[in-house]
């Protein structure tokens, strides 16, 4: 086993739609482990051929139809894959594996939680809330060593922002979003490792809106992507570094990947 193990995140926004730049990111990058995010495909028709052809020859998928999913490809052994329901309605939004190290790995994909940031008038808010809830409790009883890893669709910090005070309002930015993140990481005592290795208030976006023109002159990014680790875990973190080039690649996802190097 090599004395490094590298894992990446990312929120594809269509796994099959973008199947080559994923497989560039894992020819020119080479992630031991890749977490995607809304793969917007079931579990038949997931492109496992692709990544095996590459030597990511592990694939756990949890799939579904137009909408969500997630998976994990790896070049090493992964095992004890789980799906869990925090959404309490059966969308694909969660899987994670155990790795030969003994460290569980989580990948989640938060709901975005619609427009209107009031759970009264925009039954999305609520869920999305609730789904942060159910994450909480889950946290609470952790026993294993642990990276959470997924697209959070929340950006806590002020610096997490192209501007904290026109996006206080804005769904993923609020402070009733904010104040739930800060009680699912206080939950488990989880180590922000974005932040650990960049500290507020270094830019780190991990978004930028299909919207804009041209993303990288505007650069009204959002860092709604994270990796957290369970306090022991992020003692064995060397380094995390946000793959912003991808969000120039042909056909991109409005999300880049991050990617943690852990030392065993």
């Amino acid at each position: 086993m090599a004395d490094t193990l590298s894992i990446a995140s990312w929120n594809i926004n269509s796994v099959r739609f973008r199947i080559d730049i994923v497989q560039r990111f894992l020819q020119e990058e080479a992630p031991d482990v890749l977490c995607l995010q809304e793969t917007k495909v079931i579990d038949d028709d997931f492109p496992a051929a692709a990544f095996r052809a590459i030597g990511y020859d592990h694939v756990i998928i949890h799939g579904q139809r137009m909408h969500h999913g997630v998976a994990i490809v790896s070049r090493v052994p992964l095992a004890e894959d789980d799906r869990l329901d925090w959404q309490a309605n059966g969308e694909a939004r969660h899987v994670g594996v155990r790795l030969a190290t003994g460290m569980r790995l989580e990948n989640v994909y938060v709901p975005a939680g619609g427009d209107v940031p009031d759970r009264e008038v925009n039954p999305k808010f609520g869920q999305k809330l609730d789904f942060l809830e159910r994450m909480t409790r889950w946290s609470e009883s952790l026993d294993a060593p642990t990276l959470l890893v997924g697209d959070f669709n929340v950006a806590p910090l002020e610096s997490d922002v192209w501007n904290h005070k026109a996006l206080l309002d804005v769904v993923s930015h609020t402070p009733i979003e904010v104040a739930a993140l800060a009680r699912l990481q206080a939950a488990h005592d989880w180590v922000d490792l974005g932040r650990h290795f960049h500290p507020a208030p270094q830019r780190l976006h991990t978004w930028w809106s299909y919207r804009a023109k041209d993303w990288a002159a505007s650069d009204r990014g959002r860092r709604l992507d994270h990796m957290w680790a369970s306090p022991a875990l992020a003692a064995q973190a060397v380094a995390h570094r946000v793959c912003e080039p991808c969000r120039g690649w042909l056909k991109p996802s409005d999300h880049v990947p991050i990617v943690t190097e852990f030392r065993l």
